[in-house]
């Protein structure tokens, strides 16, 4: 079939992107799911610093790719060997499929699957087929999603169905924002009731982190970022205080449960620093691989402290996705507040430029259709 999608063809060209044009909105040729995939019309994607990276070239991937890992859509075709989906159902699009049998599936989330993020870094899905051609010639899924397009060919492990009174736009955000930070704080951090929690880096991921520990009845959650604006909305989601890291640092603040969301070298030792005695730093951000960072061994021994590295929350989607939908559902996670603003597929260039000055949060793109 014929789809409509944004294919990175160069990366690291000049900004603003708006100008240079890195994202072609193109025509492509879709091939029908073949054994264990599906065919996904997209509803709903959000644009996020993860895409933004393989723009820039700080995330190196096979190219031409067609981009986009966050999203949500309905079941439009089912390949042999799926019976436990049905036509018509809304799903929510996960970047890292689970085989569930390799070790690193059975750490609960604490390990990437290794197929899953061996598929993803050669741009296939997890058979190692390519379903998207452009003139003939093969085009890379990213992450196993692709879903900066009106369709999309996945793995059904790459899915996790949720009921239908969840709507697209709240759908697409668990898939990556949500289950990246919130799963930082309920996995990774293992958030105690009552328990304070600094959050660096105020991005999408940062604000669902921020969201979770409110939810999940954390004790003073204090957000962290250098731009005023991410601060001020942090106040407004319920944030207990927002602080530059200048600020943060001057006064002392600390607590025992901090994640770094920035994704940059610097936002990490600050993450770091903000860590009380005994406490945990949690960090998700994906910085470039070049990054380098500078801390104390010796902090790290004699104050007992931890530092968690953790992929995509750590999360097993088909276990927390549900959890994340009942928050939601019963009022205590407003997924919609990290919506800075909708978009069409053929913004994406400018939406780039806006994720990385930093003005926007969560841009979600909305396809005809589908509200």
């Amino acid at each position: 079939m014929r789809i409509r999608g944004a294919v990175l063809t160069e990366s690291a060209l000049a900004r603003p992107y708006a100008q240079s044009g890195p994202l072609s909105i193109s025509d492509l040729d879709l091939d029908p799911p073949g054994d264990g995939e599906l065919l996904i019309r997209l509803e709903a994607a959000g644009v996020c610093h993860s895409d933004l990276s393989v723009v820039n070239g700080s995330r190196v991937r096979p190219l031409p790719m067609l981009l986009g890992h966050e999203g949500a859509g309905i079941v439009e075709g089912i390949g042999s060997g799926v019976d436990d989906i049905q036509l018509g159902e809304r799903v929510v699009l996960v970047f890292l499929p689970r085989c569930g049998a390799c070790d690193a599936c059975r750490t609960e989330g604490r390990l990437p699957c290794t197929p899953g993020s061996a598929a993803n870094g050669n741009g296939t899905l997890m058979s190692g087929a390519r379903r998207m051609h452009r003139d003939g010639e093969p085009v890379q899924h990213h992450l196993g999603v692709s879903a900066f397009a009106t369709h999309a060919v996945v793995d059904r492990r790459s899915v996790v169905p949720v009921p239908p009174d969840v709507p697209p736009t709240v759908a697409a955000l668990l898939g990556c924002a949500v289950l990246t930070g919130g799963g930082a704080v309920m996995n990774a951090g293992r958030l105690a009731p009552g328990e304070d929690v600094i959050v660096v880096g105020l991005g999408g991921v940062g604000m669902a982190a921020v969201l979770t520990a409110i939810a999940q009845s954390a004790g003073r959650v204090t957000a962290v970022d250098a731009v005023d604006s991410k601060l001020e909305r942090a106040l407004q989601l319920g944030a207990s205080a927002a602080y530059s890291p200048t600020e943060a640092a001057a006064l002392g603040v600390r607590a025992p449960l901090v994640i770094e969301a920035a994704g940059n070298a610097r936002a990490f030792e600050t993450a770091v620093e903000l860590t009380a005695v005994g406490g945990r730093t949690v960090t998700v951000g994906l910085p470039a691989p070049e990054a380098r960072s500078s801390i104390s061994p010796l902090v790290l021994t004699a104050e007992a402290r931890t530092i968690i590295g953790s992929y995509l929350g750590s999360a097993v989607p088909s276990r927390d996705i549900p959890i994340f939908v009942d928050l939601w559902r019963r009022g205590r996670l407003p997924v919609e507040k990290l919506i800075s603003s909708s978009i069409t597929l053929d913004a994406l260039n400018e939406a780039m430029d806006g994720l990385a000055d930093g003005s926007e949060l969560r841009q979600l793109i909305t396809f005809p259709g589908s509200l």
